[in-house]
């Protein structure tokens, strides 16, 4: 791994924001679902909260273009689970929702935790997400159409998210903590290793500044004394 490749890492992970989110209330279209965990990881968002209560859920690698393996997915079977969860955790869930107790997105203060709730393609955000929100929130529309694409609703919502916290200096210092931060730094460093630990039931391996493994050769060692093989 290069010295650049690892500083770019570092970066990336010091302006992760733990108390922002994504949340998708049964979006299905994969080129959706994968631009808006795309626009996560852009915006430094780490995680995206899907509802999906069908089978063979897929975070569509090809089309979100290698952003799953920075954006955790986490999926849940009902909006009820979805929405107590993240409220539970302290987060103000805001839908995109065009209603009576709507507000314009840009009024909204994002520096407190949030979870911007999505609503699918053809329905919008279900009505236990409306009931149960503790803010609507809508987007300006100035032409004919009656409302945007749900991943670039996403994006303007998120960027405006952004722009907050950048004036608050959200993003100057690292916000997760030393454990998460050095879990995520190993598995985005050495995925393969990350994955073959992960199977084998091992703790990960000791590095060094440089970010390369401590005992590179006994950690092979190790491998091939497992008996399992890996690609």
């Amino acid at each position: 791994m290069t010295p650049e490749r690892l500083a770019r890492i570092k970066t990336t992970l010091d302006r992760r924001q733990p108390d922002l989110t994504v949340m998708t209330d049964e979006v299905h279209k994969a080129h959706n679902l994968s631009a808006i965990v795309r626009t996560c990881d852009a915006f430094a968002v780490p995680k995206v909260h899907a509802i999906w209560p069908y089978e063979n859920f897929r975070t569509f690698r090809g089309k979100a273009k290698g952003s799953q393996n920075w954006v955790d997915v986490e999926t849940y079977r009902t909006t009820e689970d979805a929405i107590n969860t993240l409220q539970s955790q302290g987060f103000k869930v805001c839908v995109a929702n065009f209603s009576e107790r709507a507000i314009d997105f840009r009024s909204y203060d994002y520096t407190q935790p949030t979870a911007i709730m999505m609503g699918n393609e053809l329905s919008g955000v279900t009505d236990t997400a409306a009931a149960m929100a503790d803010e609507h929130l809508t987007i300006p529309m100035l032409g004919m159409v009656q409302s945007f694409n749900v991943s670039v609703a996403a994006a303007l919502i998120l960027s405006e998210a952004e722009r907050q916290r950048s004036m608050k200096g959200m993003f100057d210092e690292r916000r997760i903590n030393d454990e998460e931060y050095e879990k995520l730094l190993f598995e985005w460093s050495h995925p393969l290793y990350a994955r073959i630990c992960n199977e084998l039931g091992w703790q990960y391996p000791e590095t060094r500044e440089d970010g390369e493994l401590l005992d590179p050769q006994g950690f092979s060692k190790k491998v091939n004394a497992s008996g399992k093989r890996f690609r």
